[in-house]
């Protein structure tokens, strides 16, 4: 029905492509740009980036921090430019100083340094280069000008001190004290505020009821996570960590990011689970819980990317009573997996329609259909199939009539496109009838300064049929044991029935579908057939009311696997 040409012209007819994009403001991973400021006839602000983008605490023994004073108005640099800057975390001052540069770009080596003792963490901190001639005070360093791509040899002053050594978000306030000429000081002073998150590992064991221990990383963008705990009965994941809820704090706070990893090998979280995630016992939204089962063979990474308006909202449901609470409590719960549709497509450049390195997958749970609002996952990959983080898009929803239903922009009616962080992101559109529907995508850029590496625009066809009965993926309901078979198991447990006994009473009350066990696949056994002693354990704790209904059915599990208990069908 569609020619992959005829499909790129209409996308054109339907997106309008800027040829130079405005630019954006808010907090990114390692980068943010604060709201512009009038001066003169210009409208300038700061942007601050690291790089790496993403630091984690003990990783890197050095980052670059870019400091760009510019006119959003034109997207030029104001030269001449003394900036005193300061570093902050968790209202404690960590760095401030002078610095000088010629061009409007100012490159700052950082230098973490572990192990200050002191009271006053800046009295930790010290600065490298020279007083410039013509700017009493400000630190500057001849040489070659800092590029992107010289900074390893480049002319740039340096900070060590215990600045990245701790996971969470940082200020970085920059005051302009002089533009256009190093003598020129500004009437009032030009003052901006941006904030970068650096990321910090925490490393926590849950115990299974088979006593294997599962390695779990929580990977912190905010602040140390406490209170770590795994509930068998849903096999949840939750965890907490500060977080002032006061109205006027949440209006500043752009997006909380925390990860869970956990090896795909750990049956509830194996790769194709769906998930829930709560926040102080309120549901987030799908696009606030994101699934990567792409960066790593082995492991899951779960997203919490909870924006303010998700903020916003959880204190509009919990009112204010949440005010002064001091903790943000998640929760992670995983659901049956579920059987997907997908297409994917490249992208091309608007110009030549040429293909660029950008591959989009759209794909969706096949138990959707007519009628539904279905929950679109959009992935971005590059040429490597590694994901494009913090890219910047808009998506299109077009019928069998070429008539659009839906199209997703964003919030920002100045700085177009949705943000997908980690290159994964989620929509939801009504489809109101079976059929063939379009999808067209433009990618405006990636970062801050909407870098032009991975723009483009393409589609693909999806076929939408009927709804099936579920909608939504639905927790595994827990595993109803009659109260009566307690007692088998402590009998067994404390030695009045022997295993053979034990055994013999789990096979007939499977058979007589008393008790039911979730699917479960037959071992072939062993010589020996002796049933481990933690078995035997997990019975009389479930009997005396220590451990729940799972975990005593994960053990029972076990033996089938094994082949100790065997199951005639």
């Amino acid at each position: 029905m569609y020619s992959k040409f005829g499909l790129f012209i209409i996308i054109i007819s339907f997106f309008t492509v800027f040829a130079i994009l405005p630019d954006a403001f808010g907090h990114g991973l390692g980068g943010d740009q604060a709201p512009p400021i009038s001066f003169g006839d210009m409208e300038v602000t700061v942007r601050v980036q690291l790089s790496p983008s993403d630091i984690t605490v003990g990783e890197i023994s050095s980052a670059n921090m870019q400091v760009r004073f510019f006119d959003t108005l034109t997207d030029l640099n104001l030269d001449q430019v003394t900036y005193r800057i300061e570093i902050w975390q968790s209202g404690e001052l960590l760095a401030r100083n002078l610095f000088y540069d010629n061009d409007g770009r100012l490159d700052v080596k950082i230098k973490p340094k572990f192990g200050c003792d002191e009271i006053n963490l800046i009295n930790c901190t010290t600065y490298g280069g020279s007083e410039h001639a013509s700017a009493p005070g400000a630190l500057f360093v001849y040489g070659p000008t800092c590029t992107d791509d010289n900074l390893d040899f480049c002319a740039r002053p340096s900070i060590t001190g215990p600045i990245f050594v701790k996971g969470g978000l940082y200020k970085i306030r920059v005051d302009i004290e002089a533009a256009t000429s190093p003598r020129t000081m500004l009437a009032t002073l030009l003052s901006y505020n941006t904030f970068i998150s650096v990321a910090q590992e925490q490393n926590f064991f849950i115990k299974t009821a088979n006593a294997e221990e599962i390695p779990v990383i929580i990977k912190t963008y905010y602040d140390d996570v406490d209170n770590f705990k795994f509930d068998q009965s849903d096999n949840s994941i939750s965890f907490d960590m500060p977080f002032d809820w006061s109205p006027d704090y949440v209006n500043l706070v752009q997006v909380v990011h925390e990860e869970v990893r956990i090896p795909k090998s750990f049956t509830p979280y194996a790769e194709g689970t769906q998930f829930k995630g709560y926040v102080n016992g309120v549901e987030i939204d799908q696009r606030a819980l994101l699934n990567d089962p792409y960066s790593y063979e082995d492991t899951n990474i779960v997203h919490f990317l909870i924006t303010k308006n998700e903020l916003l909202k959880i204190n509009e449901v919990l009112g204010p009573d949440n005010y002064n609470n001091k903790k943000m409590d998640l929760k992670l719960v995983p659901l049956n997996a579920v059987s997907k549709s997908s297409t994917e497509f490249y992208l091309v450049d608007t110009t030549n329609y040429e293909q660029v390195p950008t591959t989009v997958n759209i794909s969706w749970d096949r138990s959707y259909g007519a009628g539904d609002e279905v929950p679109f996952e959009i992935t971005f990959f590059d040429e490597n199939r590694g994901l494009i983080r913090d890219i910047r898009y808009t998506i299109s929803f077009i019928d069998e009539n070429d008539q659009e239903l839906e199209r997703f922009s964003g919030d920002d009616p100045v700085n177009p496109g949705i943000v997908a962080t980690e290159g994964i992101d989620v929509q939801k559109i009504l489809i109101p009838s079976q059929g063939q529907y379009r999808i067209d995508i433009l990618v405006y850029g990636t970062g801050l300064d909407y870098n032009a590496k991975y723009a483009g625009i393409g589609s693909g066809i999806i076929e939408i049929g009927p709804s099936l009965s579920k909608t939504t993926p639905k927790a595994q309901p827990p595993t109803l044991i009659p109260s009566w078979i307690k007692n088998n198991a402590g009998w067994w447990a404390d030695g009045s029935i022997d295993d053979n006994s034990f055994i013999q009473g789990i096979q007939f009350l499977i058979k007589e579908d008393v008790l039911k066990i979730p699917p479960t696949t037959q071992g072939m056994g062993s010589d020996s057939n002796e049933i481990p002693s933690w078995i035997k354990n997990n019975a009389g704790w479930w009997a005396d009311g220590s451990i729940d209904d799972n975990s005593f059915i994960q053990g029972i599990q076990f033996l089938i696997k094994e082949g100790i208990l065997r199951i005639q069908s």
